[in-house]
């Protein structure tokens, strides 16, 4: 019998549950049910499973308040912020239903090849039993970002959620089970990477894993996981720009959200920011003084902005990575005060391009803030590290939008906006170490089903 698992509230460290784990055995056992639930999928026509999508949405609406508190107590999260993803969640699933009622193929011109006689299409058919792993920063939604498509496209899932916030990802599982999903469909696993996650990953069994996580992770899954598919998003290091011609005062108000939101533990936080010469002392003194005014404390507490990371270790990792840009030279303009988990806002400046709060993930709410010449020095700054998830620029010169849309090495640049704004239907998914495949209900589906073509010879 494996140890059971402590999920711990990160403001106070209470124990907030004990799960049962599995093991790599029962892991397997549950795959296999898995594996003989997806043939009897095909039962359950488009149609219904768009039923059953909504009908799941219906429940995570009517208990809105707690999931959100549940989301509170694992992640930490303000009240705002848990009661955003339970509406995003229940989004996200009727998305998913709206997709499993499109999923379809389309005709192939044979005679385009010079065959008149034959005629065919293709359908897009699920591609078999999806690893879904997902991380313990948004554990509902990104949950409900990766079994709501996978049932839409007809699969059958099996979820890791992050050990140190499976709760609400449980839940929502027994929400698509109480919505009509067969148990054996979607199913959950309890545990470490090392040993739960490895099992899902090397098992023959999935077709598909979809992982959201670090990018040292990703790249162990690639190396793991053998024929299958894979979609993962790896994170970033998101960079803004502003330029001189920008509205200021809706850059930093926009700032302030995208780079603290969930005490910056967001893979699109806005970390680095370039703001040209001309306007970056100006610039500098209206994001400071925006979020100085963030209010730090109890994510119980209803007026509470900021809450706690996830974990004391994670606190001594920012700081430490605080302490070697600040004996490069990077200055600090704003410094935020620790308790145990809790850390306020940190702004620097200056910060040298090859410090790790510039070139790494810092998944913590701190905002780099750094001069540069124009929009061509940004472009290559915003471009130098290996990540490349969101990015963006704010201006009023539509040419410099678009030179900046084409410039910028991400999965999506976003102008006037912070890079951390996501809703839950556009493409969403990264360039170079951020990722592979896409999310976002329609893209999931395409990443999670396959084309099988159709033939007839009519001669």
């Amino acid at each position: 019998m494996a140890e059971k698992l402590k999920v711990f509230n990160p403001y106070d460290n209470s124990t907030v549950a004990e799960l049962e784990q599995d093991t790599p055995s029962t892991v397997e056992a549950k795959l296999a049910q898995a594996y003989n639930a997806f043939g009897k999928l095909r039962e359950i026509n488009q149609q219904k499973r768009a039923e059953i999508l909504n009908r799941a949405a219906d429940i995570v609406d009517s208990q809105s308040e707690e999931f959100a508190r549940t989301l509170i107590l694992e992640v930490g999260k303000t009240w705002r912020e848990a009661r955003g993803e339970v509406a995003r969640c229940a989004n996200t699933l009727r998305l998913s239903a709206i997709e499993a009622m499109k999923l379809a193929g389309e005709e192939v011109g044979f005679s385009a090849a010079g065959h008149n006689n034959k005629q065919g299409f293709f359908k897009r058919v699920p591609c078999g039993v999806v690893a879904a792993i997902t991380p313990f920063n948004f554990p509902l939604n990104l949950v409900a970002h990766k079994i709501g498509p996978a049932f839409a496209a007809g699969c059958s899932a099996m979820l890791k959620p992050a050990s140190v916030t499976p709760l609400s990802g449980i839940k929502l599982v027994e929400a698509m089970h109480e919505a009509g999903v067969p148990p054996h469909c979607l199913q959950t696993v309890i545990g470490p990477g090392s040993t739960v996650g490895s099992a899902l990953v090397e098992s023959h069994v999935p077709r598909m894993v979809t992982f959201t996580g670090s990018k040292a992770v990703g790249e162990e899954i690639t190396r793991h996981a053998g024929l299958k598919k894979i979609a993962a998003e790896l994170g970033s290091n998101s960079a803004a720009v502003i330029l001189a011609d920008a509205d200021l005062e809706r850059a930093a108000k926009r700032i302030r959200l995208g780079g603290y939101a969930l005490a910056g533990q967001v893979c699109i936080s806005t970390q680095r920011v370039y703001v040209e010469d001309a306007v970056y002392d100006k610039f500098l003194k209206l994001l400071t003084s925006e979020v100085s005014t963030l209010r730090i404390g109890n994510p119980l507490d209803e007026s509470t902005e900021l809450g706690p990371m996830i974990e004391a270790k994670e606190v001594d990792r920012i700081l430490s990575w605080i302490e070697e840009a600040k004996a490069a030279g990077a200055e600090v303009i704003l410094e935020g005060a620790r308790n145990a988990t809790l850390l306020g806002p940190w702004i620097l400046a200056n910060v040298p391009e090859d410090a790790k709060l510039i070139q790494m993930e810092a998944f913590a709410p701190i905002v780099v803030v750094n001069p540069v010449r124009d929009l061509e020095d940004a472009i290559i700054r915003v471009n130098s590290t290996d990540y490349g998830l969101q990015a963006a620029c704010f201006t009023s010169d539509l040419r410099k939008a678009f030179r900046a849309c084409d410039g910028i090495d991400a999965g999506g640049v976003l102008i006037n906006e912070a890079p951390t704004f996501r809703v839950d239907l556009m493409p969403y998914g990264g360039m170079k170490g951020s990722g592979l495949g896409r999310e976002g209900p329609a893209y999931a589906v395409r990443e999670m089903t396959e084309e099988k073509l159709y033939l007839f010879d009519l001669s």
